[in-house]
């Protein structure tokens, strides 16, 4: 019986979810080998090496899946977050201004813009960051919550205020 690429791509999920990364892995190197431009298998591949700690390796595959589908919006924002988790801020940055070209109203990305500019100690431009993430959907807490923790470091204790409410809010 022929291996086909779907059949181990669902036995590799099946196998991640139960922390069997070492054979999901090998399980999506093999689907690859059958259809080695289905970014969803890198993308998966990415994650499961990401889940088994793996970041230089969860960050290579992450980065085959966005070169086949850049148009992609999760495989970018989860590519970019492995590069934030590793401190490749300029990386970041790239990968989330790429795909913003294409869809300027993704606040997951603009909150990451936002997350390389705080840790760059760049706060008027991470709030400008913040700011668009929660103009674009003014339910998304992490970006609520950065945004708050900018103001608090620039001061702005109406901002702050403003978010601390707005976070209160949405707790409830």
């Amino acid at each position: 019986m022929t291996e086909r690429s779907d059949t181990l791509n669902n036995q590799a999920i099946i196998l991640a979810s139960d922390g069997a990364y070492n054979e999901a892995i090998a399980c999506f190197k093999r689907a690859i080998v059958i259809d080695k431009e289905n970014y969803l298998l890198w993308f998966n591949l990415g994650v499961t090496y990401r889940d088994a700690g793996n970041l230089l390796e969860a960050e290579r595959a992450l980065e085959t899946a966005h070169n086949i589908a850049p148009e992609n919006e999760e495989v970018a924002e989860t590519y970019a977050t492995i590069c934030l988790m590793q401190k490749k801020l300029s990386l970041v940055q790239r990968i989330c201004m790429d795909t913003l070209d294409m869809n300027p109203l993704n606040p997951h990305l603009w909150n990451l813009l936002g997350v390389t500019e705080f840790q760059s100690e760049n706060y008027e431009e991470a709030s400008s960051y913040f700011e668009q993430a929660v103009s674009i959907n003014p339910y998304y807490l992490d970006a609520i919550y950065n945004l708050r923790d900018t103001y608090s470091v620039l001061k702005n204790t109406k901002g702050e205020a403003a978010c601390s409410a707005k976070i209160k809010e949405l707790d409830k």
